[in-house]
């Protein structure tokens, strides 16, 4: 069955519009989704069949996809959780509810997003479930372990689904970029500044050369490519008959994963640091 609809979500800005302009134009049908009400009224300015889409929210979600089922007649074929942001800080600088927080978007309202349309794909027999997690998916990264334990645990719930699915035609996949060009620095500098007291912090020296890294714009690090790099790897993971489990995007993820097979754990923490 080709696959023609499909859901993605975080489409204001990034790998989210990117991936939507992208499939659009290749002529599949592209509900974009986006949390705030000016960023939906943008997209649907563009041309897109837009809706609004809090992963924070579950009323908000089951919303989004009734308004979606409606559009379609009560079908889907695929899903690309795309929606996510980032934590900075050390891990014992996290708050309670920062990491809740970060949970909530990135795993909570992504499996609850999953599991409302999962019902629909088992009942037309079909579907694709794409999940844009990290290479801080399979790697660890120091000042980033909010969101490393929220991609971690993404990769596991997935590596579940795939198991539990197996022997049906829908396909859970994992895209796993590395440095993007995207507003995710400049979005994760926001929630720095609100989440985390860096002056009563042991690691403030750390944290005032992050700041720097975080202010700076354009790419930081190299091997950094356009949110376009996902699209291709996107088409893939919904064109083929039978999808990868996994996709990696960059050339830093490709390394990484390379280097988690063959280092013993402190040789990887070295080049982890050095990173």
């Amino acid at each position: 069955m080709k696959v023609n609809t499909v859901l993605i979500t975080g489409c204001s800005s990034g790998i989210g519009y990117a991936t939507a302009k992208g499939l659009k134009e290749r002529g599949y049908r592209v509900f974009a989704a986006a949390r705030k009400p000016e960023d939906v009224s943008r997209l649907q300015a563009e041309g897109f069949e837009a809706v609004r889409l809090d992963l924070d929210d579950s009323a908000s979600l089951k919303n989004a996809v009734a308004q979606v089922l409606e559009w379609t007649g009560g079908t889907l074929d695929a899903l690309f959780n795309n929606g996510a942001w980032g934590q900075v800080g050390a891990v014992e600088d996290l708050r309670r509810d920062v990491l809740r927080s970060q949970f909530e978007t990135n795993l909570f309202g992504t499996l609850e997003l999953t599991n409302l349309v999962l019902p629909v794909m088992r009942r037309q027999g079909y579907g694709r479930l794409l999940f844009n997690s990290s290479v801080l998916g399979f790697v660890a990264l120091p000042y980033r372990g909010a969101y490393v334990a929220s991609k971690f645990a993404l990769e596991g719930i997935v590596d579940t689904l795939r198991l539990e699915l197996h022997g049906t035609k829908i396909y859970p996949v994992l895209i796993e970029p590395g440095p993007i060009l995207t507003k995710f620095r400049e979005n994760a500098y926001v929630k720095f500044k609100q989440n985390i007291d860096a002056e009563s912090s042991p690691h403030r020296e750390i944290y005032r050369r992050m700041e720097q890294r975080l202010a700076t714009e354009g790419p930081v690090v190299p091997f950094t490519l356009p949110p376009e790099a996902v699209l291709q790897k996107v088409i893939y993971a919904l064109e083929r008959p039978r999808p990868k489990d996994r996709y990696y995007v960059t050339v830093p993820t490709y390394l990484f994963a390379f280097l988690k097979r063959i280092l013993p754990g402190r040789a990887l923490d070295w080049v982890l640091r050095k990173v």
